[in-house]
């Protein structure tokens, strides 16, 4: 297996192969030639011979809360949302208290899912009605404020300067009014976390789903485009074709800022993990310091 992390998901290459043989096994699949496709936050796998992809929560995920995503893609499923499918098995799978689950693969070409292929999926999601499921409300303070409670790898210096920037956002939201209703929201809808189908895009990865204001997700695809090299242009054809400009709203600096702090401090919350991003997370935290809201992102 090719990892691109130390410890995929948390879990060192021993322990990844033992879990996935027990899940392998117990579903009727070949495992004899795995490839690890992410390691940053959970182990996913592919068995490419049997068509699938298997994902191990990351190590000391709440079961219960691998057992809500399954329940909710079910439910996407059922009412024919564009979802990457569930491998037809019981799940999750626990081996011990680690929480497996298996997914359909879909062969991606050379290129990735451009933003304006996202919008319809994005939308479609943003106006379903919301299911009689005990789904999370979204709170990007609370997570940043977690991930701040975590973080071991950065500086006294940069930890007192992202909380205090943390302060100051939390003020500027709670004066904020949102214009959308509401909703189903992915959490973290992005270019990685969509495949190509034969039918069209799927939106996948709902480790983040959630009831929340449609806005968090319009500004992670603002803010990758922007950061992540794609341009402006692949921002406005989303804009375009999901009829809103996030960028255009009172609070767009505020909501910007906040979503980069979460994803700066997510990730050094797993430095321990993955110790080579800790140079990249520095470079963002310095970008930060600078407000230099364009300053290239190098993916983690």
């Amino acid at each position: 297996m090719n990892a691109p992390t130390p410890a995929p998901g948390g879990f060192d290459g021993s322990e990844v192969r033992a879990i996935l043989a027990r899940v392998s096994e117990a579903a009727g699949l070949d495992s004899s030639s795995p490839t690890l496709l992410r390691g940053h936050t959970n182990a996913v796998i592919l068995l490419e011979d049997e068509g699938g992809v298997v994902k191990i929560a990351r190590r000391g995920t709440p079961p219960a809360q691998v057992t809500r995503t399954v329940q909710a893609v079910r439910h996407l499923m059922e009412v024919g949302f564009p979802t990457v499918p569930l491998h037809p098995v019981e799940q999750p799978m626990l081996v011990g208290q680690h929480s497996v689950t298996i997914w359909k693969y879909y062969p991606q070409p050379d290129r990735v899912v451009p933003a304006s292929e996202l919008a319809l999926p994005l939308r479609a999601l943003h106006t379903l009605d919301i299911p009689q499921l005990d789904l999370p409300g979204h709170d990007n303070i609370r997570a940043i404020r977690r991930s701040l409670a975590l973080i071991t790898a950065l500086c006294a210096n940069d930890i007192v300067f992202l909380s205090e920037r943390l302060d100051q956002l939390e003020t500027e939201l709670n004066s904020l009014q949102f214009t959308l209703p509401q909703g189903l929201i992915q959490g973290d809808p992005q270019h990685r976390n969509a495949l190509h189908t034969p039918e069209g895009v799927v939106l996948c990865d709902w480790d983040t789903l959630a009831i929340g204001q449609p806005e968090w997700d319009l500004i992670t695809i603002e803010v990758h485009c922007r950061r992540f090299g794609y341009g402006l242009p692949h921002y406005e054809a989303f804009a375009d074709t999901y009829g809103f400009d996030i960028t255009l709203e009172p609070g767009y600096r505020t909501l910007a800022a906040i979503r980069e702090l979460r994803m700066v401090t997510d990730n050094a919350r797993k430095i321990h993990h993955a110790p080579g991003t800790i140079a990249e997370v520095e470079r963002r935290v310095a970008g930060l310091r600078d407000n230099a809201t364009d300053l290239p992102w190098h993916i983690l």
